[in-house]
């Protein structure tokens, strides 16, 4: 009988291997685009930087250092040099595609960092696993922009899995619609009206402010801003703003908000304040052909009708008063059941004479009934 040789028997000790089998490797060398592996064959086999991940220009050196293991599958026996050719993504791709369709058919919610912003969507790679989730399926809400979604980590689930069209499509709509249902349901639970509570402003329009208290919006109108007369609600407040508002009505899921809070109501106080024959300072806020609207404070305007502004015959508050100007005028008249101060000039200055008597009040009825017209053609001006 022959004795076999030392190479024959050393060749015999080796394994054999197969195109597509999964070997274990030991890495004995390493470069930036080439890793070295023992897999127990009479071949070491080849792993490039291109079969180990789809990353572009990974230095491998950084990854894995000579006498780690890793699990591999062979891409090809011998490549015309003798060296057997490995690759690392596909065994990956492999395991990822199962672990997808596992995820996919237990509508499990998966975590990834988006990897590339596409014009359409977003790319996300789970275990070297390309997935999808298109731009309308981002967000809850439109968004041109999702260049901010770029390198962070986002949860999704799979809508779509068809590894035979290599068609991975996620979905984190759903997620955020689901949250801020559950949200909403807790935050319903939680308050009623006359709550104050907390909110972040979402969006500021021409008629008032959209607050996100947290599961819900709610409308703050204009109307509901301050005591005051607010003009534009774009100066008053910016998106991103906290702002505690008051709860005050409570419709279905429409919740309506405010900023007039009874202890800053300057009607509190105002029967003192603005007794009839009190002289008062206010500044000239608007005009009408009837009169000037003066701002005594911040929501308490009183009317000074034209007959009231001078002794002398005035054909509108334009030609003696401006916007702005500071006048000082007498309280003739107060209703705090309608909110209604009326105010004169004219009666600052001493009257004349018996017939003044009659006249004053004339005019006192002639400013009674006016300042109801025109708050009424103000309001449905403003309607």
């Amino acid at each position: 009988m022959s004795e076999l040789t030392f190479e024959q028997m050393l060749e015999e000790s080796l394994k054999t291997i197969h195109t597509g089998e999964v070997v274990e490797g030991t890495v004995i060398d390493v470069k930036p685009e080439e890793i070295v592996l023992n897999i127990g064959y009479k071949s070491d086999g080849i792993l490039t930087r291109n079969e180990y991940t789809n990353e572009p220009n990974v230095d491998l050196t950084t990854v894995v250092k000579p006498g780690d293991t890793m699990e591999v599958k062979v891409l090809k026996v011998n490549d015309g040099e003798g060296q057997v050719l490995l690759t690392y993504k596909r065994l990956a791709a492999d395991r990822g595609n199962k672990r997808i369709e596992e995820a996919f058919n237990n509508k499990e919610v998966l975590t990834a960092k988006v990897a590339q912003v596409l014009e359409g969507g977003l790319s996300v790679v789970v275990e070297e696993v390309r997935i999808f989730i298109p731009a309308s399926l981002v967000s809850d809400s439109y968004e041109k922009d999702l260049t901010k979604y770029a390198g962070q980590e986002i949860q999704f689930v799979i809508s779509e899995y068809n590894p035979k069209r290599r068609r991975y499509i996620g979905d984190r709509k759903q997620l955020l619609v689901a949250e801020k249902a559950e949200l909403q349901k807790k935050l319903f639970e939680t308050i009623k009206e006359g709550d104050t509570v907390e909110g972040t402003v979402k969006n500021v329009t021409d008629f008032g402010a959209f607050i996100d208290l947290g599961g819900a919006d709610g409308l703050l109108h204009i109307s509901e801003m301050s005591w005051g007369r607010v003009e534009n609600p774009k100066k008053v407040f910016k998106v991103g703003d906290k702002v505690k508002v008051l709860i005050k009505e409570i419709s279905g899921n429409k919740i309506a908000l405010s900023l007039k809070f009874d202890d800053a109501n300057p009607w509190k106080d105002a029967a003192s304040k603005y007794a009839v024959g009190n002289e008062v300072t206010g500044k000239v806020a608007r005009m009408t052909d009837f009169g000037a609207f003066v701002e005594l404070e911040p929501g308490i305007d009183a009317l000074l009708h034209v007959s009231q502004i001078s002794k002398e015959h005035i054909e509108k508050p334009a030609d003696v008063l401006k916007v702005g100007e500071e006048v000082t005028a007498k309280v003739v008249d107060f209703n705090e059941d309608d909110k209604k101060i009326s105010l004169s000039i004219k009666a600052m200055f001493a009257p004349e004479p018996k017939e003044e008597e009659a006249a004053v009040e004339d005019d006192a009825d002639v400013v009674s009934v006016d300042i109801d017209a025109v708050i009424a053609s103000e309001s449905e001006e403003e309607a």
